[in-house]
């Protein structure tokens, strides 16, 4: 069994460290002015269930209401699949979150590619708006059915597209398949360079509140 706060940190670049953090996204957060958590949301941005309810509950009644200020692409729709917005943290530690849509695995011609989307545009908002520390939960891995083994291996090989652009960039993950699954993933990223460095790194997550497993959109 893994236990909350377990943590490995490799060098995924010269310039950035990759941290699979095993813990509660909305506890997250390294110096709460560059940092920012990304909230696996549905297209309306508005709250909904697993991480993006709980984390909608722990930023506050601000966080909704940022949300609704984001202009509508069409009807009902803020963030279409694959996209990204960013607004403040508020009640969180993080001082921004970043809000992306995954695609529903069995819903989607090529889902794939949307769920790389998702990760690429929230590293893309996040250096636009000079986030230096990024955490991510397994987006799309809970109620959106993606498989955890072709997900983990999208997210990581993604963020590695970025490691000039961060200093840290974390997978806080609640669950133990996921944890494992991105640990092995990691691991079997090529070396740096410089080389890899596999030793653990200061918590940066306590122990939160989500109650099941079932916690990613």
């Amino acid at each position: 069994m893994v236990s909350h706060g377990e943590e490995v940190a490799l060098k995924l670049s010269e310039y950035c460290v990759l941290k699979i953090v095993k813990g509660d996204i909305t506890n997250w957060s390294v110096d709460g002015s560059s940092d920012a958590i990304v909230n696996p949301a549905n297209e309306r941005m508005l709250g909904g269930n697993g991480a993006d309810g709980a984390i909608h509950d722990a930023a506050g009644p601000q966080l909704r209401a940022a949300c609704y200020e984001v202009p509508e692409v069409s009807p009902g729709i803020r963030c279409p699949t694959g996209e990204a917005r960013i607004t403040p943290g508020f009640n969180l530690p993080a001082s921004h979150v970043i809000h992306t849509v995954g695609p529903v695995y069995n819903a989607e011609r090529n889902p794939k590619k949307l769920l790389e989307n998702a990760y690429k545009n929230s590293l893309r908002v996040a250096k636009e708006n000079n986030i230096q520390y990024i955490a991510f939960t397994a987006i799309s891995c809970g109620i959106f059915r993606y498989p955890l083994e072709e997900a983990a291996s999208i997210a990581i090989s993604t963020v590695k597209q970025f490691s000039k652009d961060f200093k840290e960039v974390h997978f806080v993950m609640f669950s133990d398949d996921t944890y494992t699954m991105w640990l092995n993933k990691a691991k079997h990223l090529p070396p740096p360079p410089q080389g890899r460095d596999f030793s653990p790194s200061p918590r940066t997550t306590k122990t939160g509140f989500f109650s099941n497993l079932n916690c990613f959109s």
